[in-house]
């Protein structure tokens, strides 16, 4: 490109210089071909000078840069060479007729052509047409001006501006006072106004009267540059009506950078806010439906006499919600008591139900007197049926009497025990791998349990965060119980505290949080036991040591159902199992309980005995009689149980010794 080069202007070849006017002396005549030179030299445009023949005279530097020629290859050549062929025809037509009428067909000034480079593309330019009256004829001038760029931003304007226009969302330009000055038919149609109601008004009547300085912030913030998003303010319709909408402003600067209006764009999302709500509501129902699923498999264990305990049950805030905690007190017998506690991993219906399922199992293994570690191998065999299930879980079986407790816990967090002086601390449990792995033994331990201490069995949800070491929960858990048994003991009023201590944020859990507190009697209850021979006359013993012992605990209106169960149980012993048989009687808030124990692993067997049998009718009587029976595997036999509920009389009247087993 060679613009602004300043060269003498130069006639075609054997053609004449354009004459000045007339009248002028020779230094006035070249003094005003030299201005007429440099004018034609210094203009933006490519000029382009022609005579009534069409033939090229005069041209400019900037005509070499814009049409890829140098002048020598122009002057004298047809003007037709700088045009396309398609409009080579139509020139002559055009310069006749600005010859005769000054005006050129079909347009007059501003005629927009396309101009034909030396390599052959072709461009838009842009013509202005002058006539140059001369000495020797007239002459015409062509100012061209090359428009492919601004015909590109138009064209890119253009398009912008349709895409704008049919734009689905709401977009309006304002000044940084806020007074709108764009506004497309998106927005039209979504608020009411056209744009001759709303241009040249301020941006503020979109807003409810309660939010009119919000706007004064906004455009505040937009003229210091920030970009502004997801806001509601500008929500009012022509009608009053208020909208569900997503605004988003942003400044618009000058090539200097410098911040000078700002747009919006409003998006419409009152579908997508029904649409969320509906997902609420939907989520609300079906959260319910499985809460209400979850707490039915969950169940509410038994009252246990003498026991008592206190539970919190919280379902996650986040997610699915519901998940497969659960826990369970089990009656064994003989004031025994099993205690479950279990975490099945993973949230939603699916994890409910197979809580469900194993809560059922867990409970019906429980009642047959299995053993901790017996069960957590039945129950690991049940898992492993379970496609890809993992559960942790924990068993304990509390004899208040003996002071002792049998522990088996199969991944499962280790209890903690608060001593009867407040003292709390974690069980020495060994913690094998989850139900659900297979192949890998679980250990049982037995461990002291002091009268009138309190057990705290819980899931991972309420000591497990993202921003603390689980160690230390646990440790904060142990205080805080220690710090509400020391103030008031109740086990309601220190679930509580402790769930406020280590879920602060009571709303933000991502998991099920299961807490269990279970306080044993705070001392022995009543209770006797003897030792007797495999031998016929034990039954006779069996009846005498029973009669003694109600006589001193003054419970004789239970003695006659007493002695006649305890006889027929002790017969069962005697023909069916080895001995030593120990008979234990115990004496527990508001029932009676008697235990047989033999030295053989058979469960007993009821049988219907025809009606010439002297025998075979011992259970059967036990079952009519008894409130409850049932019987418990123990090394190296099994103990056989029932319990006589104690009428008030008794209850009152019943002294709260014990006695040592008589050898």
């Amino acid at each position: 490109m060679r613009q602004g080069r300043a060269r003498v202007l130069r006639s075609a070849p054997d053609q004449k210089e354009p004459s000045m006017p007339q009248n002028c002396s020779c230094d006035e005549h070249g003094a005003a071909e030299a201005r007429f030179q440099g004018l034609l030299e210094s203009a933006p445009d490519a000029m382009v000078i022609v005579d009534d023949t069409g033939t090229v005279q005069l041209v400019n530097a900037q005509t070499e840069a814009v049409f890829g020629y140098c002048r020598e290859e122009l002057l004298g050549r047809p003007v037709e060479i700088l045009v396309p062929r398609r409009f080579r025809g139509q020139h002559p037509a055009h310069r006749r007729d600005y010859a005769g009428n000054k005006q050129v067909r079909p347009m007059g000034a501003g005629l927009e052509l396309y101009g034909l480079h030396k390599d052959g593309h072709e461009f838009p330019v842009e013509i202005s047409l002058s006539p140059l009256e001369t000495a020797d004829g007239l002459l015409f001038s062509a100012a061209v001006r090359d428009v492919g760029e601004r015909k590109a931003a138009e064209r890119r304007i253009s398009e912008l501006a349709a895409l704008v226009e049919s734009s689905q969302d709401a977009i309006l330009a304002h000044t940084l006072e806020g007074r709108i000055t764009y506004w497309n038919a998106a927005a039209r149609r979504l608020y009411g106004y056209t744009a001759e109601d709303v241009v040249g008004r301020h941006v503020s009547l979109l807003a409810p009267p309660s939010c009119k300085a919000e706007v004064g912030v906004l455009l505040d913030r937009l003229s210091r540059g920030e970009k502004v998003e997801h806001f509601e303010t500008l929500r009012v319709t022509n009608t009053g009506a208020l909208l569900d909408v997503d605004v988003t402003l942003w400044p618009t600067r000058d090539a200097r950078g410098t911040v000078i209006s700002a747009c919006a764009i409003v998006r419409d999302i009152s579908e997508r806010k029904r649409a969320e709500a509906e997902l609420t509501r939907l989520y609300e129902q079906q959260r319910h439906v499985a809460l209400t699923l979850q707490r039915s498999l969950m169940g509410t264990p038994p009252d246990v006499p003498g026991l008592h305990y206190a539970s919190r049950y919280l379902p996650a805030t986040q997610g699915a919600g519901v998940g497969g905690d659960w826990f369970d007190l089990v009656p064994l017998g003989g004031g025994q008591v099993g205690v479950l506690i279990g975490d099945v991993m993973g949230r939603g219906l699916e994890a409910a139900a197979v809580m469900g399922q194993l809560r059922s199992a867990a409970n019906a293994l429980a009642r047959t007197g299995m053993p901790p570690r017996q069960l957590m191998q039945a129950l690991d065999t049940i898992v492993a049926d379970l496609p890809d299930q993992l559960v942790t879980c924990s068993y304990l079986v509390i004899d208040p009497d003996a002071g002792q407790m049998a522990i088996c816990s199969a991944g499962h967090l280790p209890p903690l025990l608060a001593a009867p002086d407040h003292r709390v601390g974690p069980i020495p449990v060994p913690v094998s791998v989850p139900l659900g792995v297979g192949d890998i033994p679980h250990q049982q331990v037995v461990v002291d349990v002091p009268p009138g201490s309190t057990l705290a069995l819980y899931t991972d949800g309420l000591v497990e965060t993202p921003a603390t070491d689980i160690e230390q929960q646990i440790t904060a858990l142990a205080s805080e119980l220690s710090r509400s048994f020391a103030s008031t003991g109740d086990l309601e009023a220190a679930a509580d505290r402790a769930l406020a201590a280590l879920l602060p944020d009571a709303a933000g859990h991502n998991d099920d949080v299961t807490l269990l507190l279970v306080r044993l009697p705070p001392a022995p209850l009543a209770w006797a036991c003897t030792e007797l021979p495999s031998e016929p006359c034990a039954a006779a013993d069996g009846r005498r040591f029973l009669t003694v012992t109600l006589a001193a605990w003054n419970c004789s209106e239970a003695l006659d159902d007493a002695r006649l169960l305890t006889s027929e149980v002790l017969t069962n012993a005697i023909c069916h199992a080895s001995g030593p048989i120990q008979l234990r009687v115990r004496r527990g808030e508001g029932e009676l309980t008697v235990e047989v124990t033999d030295r053989s692993p058979q469960p007993p067997q009821p049988r219907l005995a025809e009606a010439g049998d002297e025998s075979g009718r011992g259970l059967l009587l036990v079952d009519t009689l008894a409130d409850s029976w049932g019987t418990r595997p123990v090394a190296p036999g099994k103990t056989i149980w029932f319990t006589l509920r104690l009428t008030s009389a008794d209850r009152s009247g019943c002294a709260g010794s014990s006695r040592e087993c008589d050898r």
